[in-house]
């Protein structure tokens, strides 16, 4: 016969001709034959929900779409798609490929782009189209960064990563940081994807509070900026480590617990003119938009050593462990010190080391600085020779003697800081004498001194306290701790300055010692995120001349040796 009809029910039918079975679906839901006439059997009623599938069909795909359609550069789109019989989907350009017959996936062109989605059985395949429309990020409007912030992050730990957006001009943008140096580059160990605008950094190195300017030029050479700060708190626990328990660099040195006296040579009282100076604390969050304070930074045992050029002055090393993101006092913009201190961990079969740097630069390649000194093994109480000195004015080691958030802050967290300073924090004068006591070994100073029998006492040479000279022409020589006095009264504002608080207890127990030439009343600490600068400044209420020289000749156990007598 030529044709061949069923009956569903409901008013449903479908017929069988010569050139196959046509249906609406790809299975058949017909009344079971079972008990109908000519099928054998009974003639009692057919079970409606028995489903006959129907072989050797393709897919069909009832639906793929875009959700939205049109976009912005640098948004998304979802695709969508819903077929019948598919058992492998395929979605191009791109790579997806699944077996779910229905799903969703999310994409980003950077023009418009049509999708094909190809949808396949054993019996054949179809495809499908839709159309993803990419206009410029703002176009038509004017050309600016739209990130006003991005994440801080703490030293030595991987940075979570920040994308730098702009909106308006013409495709395709490049994003680079402004080099003047009146703006700081990234912290170090961050870098700039000048395509996509991405900051990633596998191990931040640098601290405190950077403020880069960032800058986006589009393809008609169009550009706009953007400030955007990086807050990097600093980890900088190790400092304590440095040197042992017996040192004078972490010997106390007030009058109540050690008796040490009052030091009366001639050569040792701050001079004058400097004694209505104030404490002015050199560290802190940033000093606009860079970071303020000198920097540290540990690294392994088995950090690779890199050449290391010298240019101006002494050195002790040619080679060091001095990684590429090692923070530098000030960036790598600063035409100042630019001081590079560098904690070697013990290991390997190595002692604990310190690498200091002055001027330090590294510019894409080996690091130069214009002088720098070593301590091979801080386990040690070893000073730096006589007269050759280091990184430091005073021959001075810098990195122990700097104050840092970690021990201020203890267990503690910012606003409520539990820690100790348990050494005496490093300060500068306009002008040195010239010369040095125990524990310095080098000065550069102004000034001289005469003996007691009245010849003259060659210049930037050690003085004694315990023999002092008989009258100087200048005071305040390298080396010298000053202690705050018993009698200077603790600023009220320390009462709600709980970071102030625990330094200026630090300057009554460990005091100051004189390292360098600079502000008169200089106090210098690692920059840092956690510092409080408005708390800091309560340290501003104390000047000079709450300090008094301490005389700590009955410690010395060795002129060479910062190890103490008890």
């Amino acid at each position: 016969m030529d044709s061949l009809t069923f009956s569903a029910g409901d008013g449903a039918s479908f017929a069988r001709s010569p050139g196959g079975l046509a249906l609406c679906a790809v299975a058949l839901v017909l009344l079971a034959c079972t008990g109908l006439t000519g099928c054998g059997g009974s003639s009692s009623s057919p079970d409606p929900t028995t489903t006959i599938p129907v072989t050797g069909s393709a897919p069909t795909v009832t639906s793929f779409a875009a959700n939205p359609a049109s976009i912005k550069s640098g948004s998304s789109s979802t695709l969508t798609w819903a077929t019948i019989g598919a058992t492998s989907i395929a979605i191009t350009p791109g790579t997806l490929t699944s077996t779910s017959a229905n799903g969703s996936t999310s994409v980003s062109p950077a023009s418009t782009t049509t999708y094909t989605l190809a949808a396949t059985n054993a019996s054949g395949a179809i495809t499908s189209m839709v159309t993803v429309t990419v206009t410029a990020a703002g176009a038509g409007g004017p050309l600016k960064i739209t990130t006003t912030s991005c994440p801080g992050g703490t030293q030595g730990a991987p940075y979570a990563g920040c994308t730098i957006s702009a909106s308006g001009g013409s495709l395709p943008f490049t994003f680079s940081v402004s080099t003047n140096p009146n703006n700081p580059p990234l912290p170090e160990g961050l870098s700039l994807s000048a395509a996509t605008g991405q900051i990633s950094g596998a191990r931040i190195g640098g601290q405190g509070t950077y403020s880069p300017l960032f800058a986006v030029t589009d393809s008609k050479n169009t550009q706009a900026t953007q400030q955007i700060s990086f807050a990097v708190n600093g980890n900088n626990s190790f400092l304590a480590d440095i040197f042992p328990a017996t040192s004078i660099f972490h010997h106390r040195v007030d009058a109540a617990s050690t008796s040490l006296p009052v030091d009366t040579s001639p050569a040792a009282p701050i001079y004058s003119g400097y004694l209505s100076a104030t404490i002015k604390p050199f560290f802190g969050k940033a000093d606009g938009a860079f970071p303020n304070g000198i920097p540290a930074l540990e690294v392994p045992y088995n950090q690779a050593d890199v050449s290391v050029a010298t240019t101006l002055y002494q050195s002790y090393f040619t080679s060091g462990p001095i990684p590429a993101n090692a923070p530098v006092e000030g960036t790598s913009n600063s035409t100042g010190d630019r001081h590079v201190l560098i904690y070697l961990e013990a290991g390997g079969g190595n002692s604990p080391a310190l690498y200091e740097m002055w001027q330090g630069i590294y510019e894409g390649g080996p690091w130069t600085d214009s002088s720098n000194a070593l301590w091979p093994d801080v386990s040690s109480n070893a000073l730096t020779p006589q007269g050759k000195g280091s990184s430091d004015a005073a021959g001075l080691p810098v990195a122990p003697l700097l104050v840092n958030a970690d021990e201020v802050i203890g267990t503690g967290t910012p606003s409520s800081p539990n820690g100790a300073v348990l050494h005496p924090i490093r300060f500068t004068l306009n002008h040195m004498l010239n010369y040095w006591v125990w524990p310095a070994t080098e000065t550069a100073g102004v000034g001289s001194c005469t003996a007691a029998g009245g010849g003259a006492i060659p210049t930037k040479s050690q003085i004694s306290q315990s023999s002092p000279p008989a009258s100087c022409s200048m005071t305040g020589p390298a080396g010298e701790i000053y202690r705050l006095k018993a009698s200077a009264a603790t600023p009220a504002c320390a009462s709600t300055s709980p970071q102030a608080a625990i330094i200026i207890t630090a300057l009554r127990d460990y005091g100051i010692i004189l390292a360098d030439n600079g502000a008169s009343g200089g106090l210098i600490g690692t920059p840092d995120a956690r510092w409080d600068d408005d708390d800091l400044g309560c340290l501003t209420s104390l000047t000079l001349s709450d300090f008094e020289p301490v005389n700590v000749a009955s410690l010395i156990v060795s002129n060479d040796s910062g190890a103490t007598s008890h």
